[in-house]
């Protein structure tokens, strides 16, 4: 375990930005993550966890506390069954899982982040997300101060969401658990269209894992949602926005401002979400609202690959880039009457 104090935190996150945390410790085992926690617990110092920094958004100031980065490594395969430490790194987790053989998680390769991250966020993309496949999360409960194991079930997994999410300050999460499938070298069902496309397929058809893999790492990279440290339209959290899911009375009144503002016969993109909600693009609300690739006017600007990442051009603060951000939910806002709402964690600052 090392300990460090007035240590920079900015290098901790793909966006390269914030200030330092007053004291920041790397724990290497679970027993040493679980001790951190409960000394904070026990003296009332406010804790932040760190595992790839991935979904982190911390202000000019720092952090006035104990910042804890869960380094933590260890992976367990029995037959389809797969068990990762918090601490794994996430693209290397899914190409074990490729090599393998295993289907379930190849469509989300090149996200970056650890293992431990991915039930918080119920990380998701190309047509797979991690509810689909989680079994079980062994986390530290800190109301109970006990380690407990969480079912699938008892995760409440929605879209981009999780208990754990919804009450960040009582777990940390140590391990987690899969059921992968075994489907004879071949992916799961592709399901997103824009996969199928590139891949020559009708959605549910299977294909070859590293083939399904290698094609969202080239989806991704060109949309700079893979991390290189020369390109600055990687210095991101990813997706800044999750997609609106509007009720029918929601959508029907946006439906209306599409029209009005894009012209008779005009359509948004729109996806079933479950009884009586749609899923609509927010990479599509930024661009018609007036945002588009490369857009800024500072050093924090718009990907020029994608108008749903928001980048670090090298030399932003985090101020920089929260006024892009408020400048873009306050343009989609006025422009369709949907509030966009950030998918990275802020830490001490608010959008």
């Amino acid at each position: 375990m090392q300990e460090l104090h007035d240590a920079p935190l900015a290098p901790l996150t793909t966006f390269r930005l914030g200030g330092p945390a007053t004291r920041l410790i790397t724990a290497t085992t679970d027993d040493e993550v679980t001790a951190v926690v409960r000394e904070a617990d026990d003296s009332g110092t406010p804790l932040l966890i760190i595992g790839g920094g991935s979904n982190l958004v911390i202000g000019d100031k720092g952090f006035d506390g104990t910042a804890l980065v869960v380094a933590t490594k260890g992976v367990a395969l029995d037959g389809t069954r797969l068990e990762l430490a918090a601490g794994e790194v996430w693209t290397d987790a899914v190409a074990r899982t490729v090599e393998a053989g295993l289907a379930g998680v190849e469509c989300l390769a090149g996200i970056p982040g650890s293992a431990g991250a991915t039930p918080i966020q119920n990380v998701g993309a190309y047509g797979q997300e991690v509810a689909s496949t989680i079994t079980e999360v062994v986390a530290y409960d800190r109301r109970a101060r006990e380690t407990v194991t969480l079912s699938n079930e008892e995760c409440d997994f929605s879209y981009r969401h999780s208990r754990f999410k919804s009450d960040p300050e009582r777990y940390v999460v140590l391990r987690v658990r899969f059921a992968l499938e075994d489907a004879g070298g071949l992916s799961g069902p592709v399901r997103y269209a824009e996969t199928a496309r590139v891949l020559g397929v009708a959605p549910g058809e299977r294909v070859p894992l590293a083939t399904a893999r290698e094609t969202v790492l080239g989806l991704r990279a060109g949309k700079g949602m893979v991390l290189d440290p020369e390109d600055h339209d990687t210095w991101s959290a990813g997706s800044f926005f999750t997609n609106p899911i509007l009720d029918d009375e929601a959508f029907a009144a946006f439906r209306t401002r599409v029209r009005e503002r894009l012209g008779d016969g005009a359509e948004a993109p729109a996806y079933p979400a479950g009884e009586g909600r749609t899923k609509t693009s927010a990479a599509w609300l930024i661009d018609k609202a007036g945002f588009g690739k490369g857009y800024g006017h500072g050093p924090a600007r718009i990907s020029t690959k994608h108008t749903l990442a928001l980048t670090n051009r090298g030399d932003a603060t985090t101020e920089d880039l929260l006024a892009l951000a408020r400048e873009v939910v306050a343009g989609v806002r006025e422009a369709f009457g949907v509030t966009l709402v950030n998918e990275p964690v802020t830490v001490g600052v608010t959008l």
